[in-house]
């Protein structure tokens, strides 16, 4: 599997990864999210232009997964990160999160930065495994805490959710 900053003529693929996804959120409940819409190409396009949009890619270089992320306190962020069902349970989320760390690393930034659903299992209890820690509320910055206003306008604090960090 390859890891590549993602070309501008995959953006469309990268929504189609986005909402395969993201049915299996309508297997535990969750059909409100499988719905949800990706992120918009224009949006996708911000996080190519700013290279912070990566994929993974097969052997005939199609991409299976990808991962966008944002700068926030001096961290990287990770907005989004998902994985073909296909080509699920392989590893490939892991190596998305560790080239991103990698990267960050290089930079000298300290972490990296995510929010997540506490009750899904390939959400907060997969970041744990992967050296991700909640947040107590003394570590939450006006920053995290704008992102988690803006989920909630969009609906996702209808389920718990919480800010993970994974020290660099």
């Amino acid at each position: 599997m390859q890891i590549r900053a993602v070309h501008l003529d995959e953006l469309t693929a990268l929504q189609d990864i986005e909402r395969a996804a993201g049915q299996c959120f309508r297997e535990i409940g969750m059909p409100e999210i499988a719905d949800d819409e990706p992120l918009t190409l224009g949006e996708l396009t911000r996080y190519h232009h700013a290279g912070l949009a990566w994929v993974a890619a097969n052997d005939t270089d199609i991409p299976v997964a990808y991962l966008i992320a944002d700068r926030v306190d001096w961290n990287l962020h990770v907005e989004q990160v998902s994985v073909h069902p296909d080509s699920a349970r392989r590893g490939i989320g892991r190596l998305l999160l560790d080239h991103l760390a990698a990267r960050a690393t290089s930079q000298k930034v300290p972490a990296l930065t995510l929010t997540t659903f506490t009750e899904v299992p390939w959400n907060a209890p997969y970041y744990a495994r992967l050296g991700f820690r909640i947040l107590d509320d003394s570590r939450h910055t006006p920053a995290l805490r704008e992102i988690r206003r803006r989920e909630a306008a969009h609906g996702l604090d209808r389920w718990p959710r919480v800010y993970m960090r994974r020290d660099l």
